[in-house]
């Protein structure tokens, strides 16, 4: 985290339902790409593990039911604090409409449900794009103040980039789509985002419904990112669950209901994965590639 940031106690997890909702109804006027972000960092201390929760979790992941935290599972409990950072008003871009395109997260060591995480998550590398501008959520976890696991979350606003914002650093690029056949396929039902949004408390309505996620530009609901990297880890086996960094490319939205494939290959300690749909190779869809390696 920026040493020049001020931290912020937050006494209690914020509730992500409320601060999506208030990030929808303080979204007029924001400046968007030409704006700077805030020199804030929310910290939570104690974070405790819901086990119930956990295993839902778990479950509707593919992951084992007991009480280890899955890779990314961290991320959950951190997530309402980087909500609550961008339904502020200091926040330069709105939040409705912001689109996970990357996330990146190491696994120091291995986490159970009786660990009590300290939390701390922040806004950085505000930059153009092609298509608009996107931002970085940092979160980090530390437990009786070592580092145990850290994340960074890349969102996209779409719109005309700003060429006033502040310079990026340069990101590892994805690798490409394993040519393998496939390893699983996955049929996903229409009610998966519902079901993850029970777990994760992530209620964007393009998950939720296919009248709400028409509203939004949809065809229909979509499947949330986070569950489709977590389900791609889970299915690469106990290896995921020790020290790692996994790296994660949302590329084209998974339609729900719908049928995706799992490709796979192996490179040395390096896992290489993707979720495609489509079918014939020439007809395919790359919805996700992921990177996995211990560190």
């Amino acid at each position: 985290m920026s040493g020049s940031a001020t931290a912020e106690v937050v006494a209690e997890k914020p509730n992500l339902g409320r601060e999506i909702l208030r990030g929808a109804l303080t979204a007029k006027g924001r400046p968007g790409g030409s704006g700077t972000l805030p020199e804030r960092v929310l910290e939570l201390s104690g974070a405790e593990i819901d086990r119930e929760n956990l295993y839902a979790y778990q479950r509707l992941c593919g992951y084992p039911v007991n009480d280890r935290l899955p890779h990314p599972y961290p991320h959950l409990v951190g997530f309402p604090l980087q909500a609550k950072l961008m339904a502020d008003r200091s926040f330069p871009l709105p939040l409705p409409g912001l689109v996970h395109i990357e996330n990146e997260s190491t696994l120091h060591r291995p986490l159970s449900a009786a660990d009590r995480l300290d939390i701390a998550v922040q806004a950085a590398n505000l930059s153009p794009h092609p298509k608009g501008t996107t931002v970085d959520l940092l979160a980090r976890a530390e437990l009786a103040g070592e580092l145990v696991w850290e994340s960074r979350s890349r969102y996209l606003h779409r719109g005309r980039p700003s060429g006033t914002t502040e310079a990026t650093t340069e990101q590892p690029q994805p690798p490409g789509v394993p040519d393998r056949p496939a390893a699983a396929r996955w049929r996903l039902p229409g009610d998966l985002g519902r079901r993850y949004a029970a777990v994760s408390g992530d209620v964007n309505p393009i998950h939720l419904h296919p009248l709400t996620a028409k509203a939004m530009g949809f065809p229909r609901a979509i499947a949330h990112g986070m569950w489709s990297s977590a389900r791609v880890l889970a299915a690469l086996g106990v290896r995921t669950e020790g020290p790692g960094r996994a790296r994660a490319w949302f590329r084209k939205p998974i339609l729900l209901p719908g049928t995706v494939a799992l490709l796979r290959e192996q490179d040395g300690d390096r896992t290489v994965a993707a979720l495609v749909g489509g079918g014939v190779p020439e007809k395919r869809r790359t919805h996700l590639l992921l990177e996995w390696q211990p560190v």
